[in-house]
């Protein structure tokens, strides 16, 4: 029962996150329209690497709804951990083209320095205006869900990093306006640069550390151990692993020793600690091996190592 009703709210939550991004990817394409028209207008390289910033915010809002989208394929022989992990390669390509973006934005500002260009300040202004709100829009849509869904958490940066670079550009063009200073507008372009950077570099971390099967940010293995081995039957245990399917789904590994005398209650047992992982640490997704009491133990994380795989049917010993 408890296993239909956690199904039942990822659907439900699948879905929500569904809407929003729809959301997201209309008022994403409202902005990029009006401020790549308002670019080419003004002559203004911020408004147009804010606009560059955008497009790849719209494609990384479309490859992220593709990615929901595919989690919600089901598990087959060929998959039999479905598509969940495309959540974390999105959110990998994400972070990859916005920091290409934020190097493009780099080298077109110094070319802007070396020789600076008159902008019509006032439409930039009015068009930065715009963009400003549709990002805020755009943003509160994804916020309530960017905080433990990393794909959502994605397409999240890229909007308040949108949103952070059109109150650039607005601050900008007010300057701009009243002082004639264009050289201010390579200097939003450069500034908007260095934002898509570090943002990406925090997205390309994470995505990576899931991807190498690194133990989830924030959880600490030996409190796990603990908390195991602290279950009334529970001897010892050895061989511990814990992964990231994606930001959703936690698993875990482990052999657990079999304290002497519960061994006829080894199904009891196995509820008890699965129940432990799910409320404590929110690990979903367990494979718990049993072990006598009197098994060779080993150490608490397993070393592993390459082996040469066998061919089948084996040819003649030399």
């Amino acid at each position: 029962m408890q296993l239909f009703l956690w199904r039942e709210s990822m659907t439900t939550l699948d879905s929500n996150i569904t809407g929003r991004f729809k959301i997201a990817i209309a008022l994403t394409a409202v902005t990029l329209v009006a401020e790549v028209a308002g670019g080419l207008w003004t002559n203004s390289l911020a408004l147009l690497s804010d606009a560059a910033h955008v497009f790849l915010d719209l494609f990384a809002l479309v490859l992220s709804l593709t990615a929901v989208q595919l989690a919600a394929i089901p598990t087959s022989e060929r998959h039999t951990f479905g598509f969940h992990r495309s959540e974390v390669f999105a959110s990998f390509i994400n972070g990859l083209t916005v920091f290409l973006m934020g190097a493009a934005i780099l080298y077109e500002a110094w070319e802007r320095f070396a020789a600076p260009q008159e902008v019509k300040s006032g439409p930039m202004l009015v068009i930065a205006i715009i963009g400003l709100i549709m990002n805020l829009l755009a943003a509160k849509a994804l916020h309530s869900h960017s905080h433990d869904d990393l794909n959502v958490k994605s397409a999240f940066l890229h909007v308040v990093g949108d949103a952070a670079a059109s109150v650039g550009v607005i601050i900008g063009g007010v300057v701009m306006y009243y002082t004639g200073w264009y050289m201010l507008d390579a200097l939003l372009s450069a500034a908007i640069g260095l934002l898509i950077l570090a943002g990406a570099g925090r997205l390309l971390r994470e995505s990576v550390h899931i991807l190498m099967e690194g133990t989830p940010r924030g959880m600490n293995l030996a409190e796990v151990a603990e908390v195991i081995r602290a279950v009334d039957g529970v001897r010892d245990l050895h061989h511990l692993n814990v992964w990231s399917v994606c930001s959703h789904i936690t698993a875990l590994s482990v052999h657990v020793e079999v304290a002497e005398g519960h061994e006829d209650l080894r199904s009891s047992l196995l509820h008890r600690i699965e129940h432990i992982l799910a409320q404590q640490f929110h690990i979903t997704h367990t494979t718990i091996q049993l072990e006598c009491s009197d098994c060779n133990g080993g150490p608490l994380i397993k070393p592993l190592q390459h082996q040469q795989r066998q061919q089948a049917g084996c040819g003649h010993q030399h």
